[in-house]
């Protein structure tokens, strides 16, 4: 029957809301679609529910409607004097790249085949993917880049669309576990003397409060805890923690009412590491997170071979060993079965913890980890090996021996099971799809495979085993051409479009390429880097993205320049990210360096960022292990990897990093990129031709007339 509801919800709600409107006339104030999504109803208006026009049975006797006109057309909702325009008078523009998109989309599903669409800033994709959506009688699963995005589906565009088309429509959220309180951990804290200070003490109560009165349990919610917080480690409802259906606070857990909602659902938002971390374990037999669903779109597509290389690979830290730890201690003494002979056990799984990965070389960085290197790490560091795994099965077999097993404590065993069997197969496993590599992050230790080529697994088991698959972000084409992106994720048979740019950059952006500048290996760049950036800020008076391809160019880069200029200047890593976006959009002037977190998924409209300088073309490091072995693939096929793998990545880099700067019609500025390469290298011609058609000039004060007519 979920054919036959949607169907109820889109006719009925299309064709009502179009004979509404030319009716009524009704207007909803607002300045382009994607902002009306976040208003609320005006004063007086009203929108019949057609919940209670007709039962069910009337309206599908035979499984087809009979009462109703043809099936509107995406035409009918996003053309000219459409139902959008019809329902938000002076406040919809309708655009042709909308339309063509959304049309698209609908062909896929209603004719089942894969589509791949590169859609710009301002073509208000999510509606054009939306509305075809829960227009196809299908579950339909959106899988977006980041949880933010998530929101803004659930809180602005969904109510949008079920207010004027679907009043039925049914949505899921679904996030990874730990962003769920756990009401059993919460009510055995409760009980028991486990916090820590005053701080903490006043954060569980309000928690406890907060219990109460939410519907979701999700973390978001709860805008004074931190990012970081300890406290809610030890309270979220994470698989390797939970019971369970025996759990006696089952019935009322924040997760299984997510689940419960995503089943009953017709359309389910998650996000690509979820999404990847339900493919994988589908992969394994180990079940689902995700419900039964026949169709997926994928916004931010250009993320999903990195998302999906983590999740078909194997990883383990040397903070999971002590998360295990802790986890272990918490529940032996909420559940009274801390013996001293247990707790011995867990303090022992932290000392072969810290003792085998400070066996790790000190420098910070990705190494590879070979063969040859993972077993001349073995025979030098055997003992410590043999001891962190044997401290594992040592507490595995005392938890076994207790006459009380309960569930909770029966978990965090399994869990020392699986984490002993990844040690094993980081260490002793020679697949040849994988790279094996580690890394030392500040205090942290990764050992990781990672997949060399995703491609055959998401074509066996995505785009093989769904007949509807959608792919749309503002970065998929190199050069106007999907080769790429397709080759990297498998996609062999699929409908294709690069849509037309809805911003005019000719007139908005202007592209600037400083004359004379050195190669950016040569030992001068730094310095005429500096004397650019400086130039550049005085001109565009702050207000400026400084973004580099790693942190040791930006640090550099900010000594350089931070006593030279007279504008507030924020660095990443000295506050949270979203605490410097934050201060950048409300300080005057401000100027932000920053690396790779910044490249994408940043919204600054207006003149607040007139400026984004890029230091150099965002290629992949050649040594990291992962590239490494991507190029060594290539090779070994008697193909080209720099053209056909490392300049194309850095193509879709690079069109992210230039896309912060406009993001409205009315937005204006200068994109300045610091390395000559781009004009030197034949190469440089392939990422000029991939970039939307800005104004080029090699003249800064061409640059100030610029930013200077923008003022006007």
């Amino acid at each position: 029957m979920l054919s036959l509801r949607f169907r109820k919800l889109s006719f009925k709600g299309l064709v009502r809301l179009a004979k509404r409107a030319a009716k009524t006339g009704y207007a909803q104030e607002s300045g382009t679609a994607e902002d009306a999504v976040a208003l609320p109803e005006r004063e007086g208006a009203s929108f019949p529910d057609d919940r209670a026009e007709a039962p069910e049975s009337a309206v599908f006797e035979t499984g087809e409607p009979t009462d109703l006109p043809p099936r509107p057309s995406m035409r009918d909702v996003f053309g000219p004097r459409g139902f959008l325009e019809r329902c938000m008078i002076g406040g919809y523009e309708h655009r042709s790249g909308q339309l063509e998109m959304a049309e698209m989309v609908d062909d896929a599903f209603q004719k089942h085949h894969h589509a791949i669409l590169e859609a710009g800033t301002g073509t208000g994709k999510t509606l054009g993917y939306l509305v075809p959506a829960i227009s196809s009688g299908r579950r339909v699963v959106i899988s977006t880049a980041t949880k933010s995005l998530q929101e803004q589906l659930y809180q602005k565009d969904i109510p949008f669309l079920q207010k004027h088309f679907a009043p039925n429509l049914k949505v899921a959220v679904m996030k990874g576990r730990s962003n769920f309180l756990c009401i059993a951990k919460m009510n055995q804290m409760a009980d028991q003397a486990v916090l820590k200070g005053m701080d903490e003490l006043d954060a569980f109560q309000q928690i406890k409060q907060w219990a109460k009165l939410t519907e979701t349990g999700d973390r978001a919610e709860l805008t004074f805890l931190p990012d970081d917080s300890d406290l809610w480690t030890r309270l979220d409802a994470r698989r390797d923690t939970c019971s369970g259906q025996k759990c006696p606070s089952f019935n009322p857990c924040f997760v299984t009412g997510m689940h419960q909602r995503a089943k009953d659902a017709d359309l389910i938002i998650v996000n690509h590491h979820l999404f990847f971390a339900d493919l994988a374990l589908k992969q394994d037999d180990f079940g689902s997170i995700l419900p039964e669903y026949s169709a997926v779109v994928f916004d931010e597509a250009h993320e999903m071979e990195d998302v999906a290389s983590d999740y078909f690979g194997r990883q383990i830290s040397n903070f999971r060993f002590e998360e295990l730890a802790r986890d272990a201690d918490q529940t032996l003494r909420l559940l009274h079965l801390g013996t001293p002979s247990l707790l011995r056990r867990t303090q022992r799984i932290r000392e072969r913890t810290r003792a085998f990965f400070e066996r790790f070389p000190p420098r910070d960085g990705r190494y590879p980890f070979s063969r040859n290197e993972r077993e001349a790490f073995l025979e030098q560091n055997r003992e410590a090996y043999d001891d962190l795994a044997g401290s594992l099965k040592k507490f595995e077999t005392e938890c076994a021996a207790l006459t009380q097993k309960p569930e909770e404590l029966l978990r965090i065993a399994r869990r020392s099971f699986e984490l002993r069997q990844e040690l094993s197969f980081l260490f002793e496993s020679h697949e040849r799809n994988l790279v094996y590599w580690y890394e030392r992050r500040n205090k942290g230790v990764f050992l990781a495979a990672t997949p060399i080529d995703v491609s055959q697994i998401l074509r066996g088991r995505l785009f093989e085993q769904f007949d509807t698959v959608v792919l749309t972000s503002a970065t998929l084409t190199v050069a106007g051409r999907f080769e790429f992106i397709r080759h990297r994720l498998g996609l062999d048979h699929a409908k294709e479009c690069a849509l037309p740019p809805e911003f005019d950059y000719e007139r908005q952006a202007m592209l600037y390429l400083p004359p004379g500048m050195p190669d950016v290996r040569n030992p001068a760049y730094p310095a005429k880097a500096a004397d650019e950036i400086v130039n550049l800020l005085e001109t565009s008076q702050g207000r400026a993205f400084c973004l580099f391809t790693s942190y040791s160019q930006m640090n550099e880069l900010f000594e350089r320049v931070r006593t030279r200029v007279p504008f507030p200047l924020l660095l990443q890593g000295t506050s949270p990210r979203s605490v410097l976006l934050e201060r950048f959009k409300n300080t005057p002037g401000a100027v932000l360096f920053a690396t790779a977190s910044f490249w994408q998924g940043v919204d600054v409209p207006g003149e607040q960022l007139s400026c984004v300088i890029v230091d150099r073309l965002p290629f992949a490091v050649p040594s990291d292990p992962v590239v490494a072995a991507r190029v060594a693939a290539l090779q070994e096929d008697g193909r080209n990897p720099f053209a056909e793998f490392q300049v194309p990545q850095a193509v879709l880099a690079l069109k992210q990093g230039f896309g912060r700067l406009i993001r409205t019609k009315t937005d204006r500025g200068v994109l300045a990129l610091l390395d000559s390469r781009i004009s030197r290298m034949a190469y440089g011609k392939i990422f000029l031709e991939s970039l939307p058609k800005y104004r080029m000039t090699n003249s800064l004060a061409e640059v100030s007339r610029f930013l200077g007519k923008g003022k006007n």
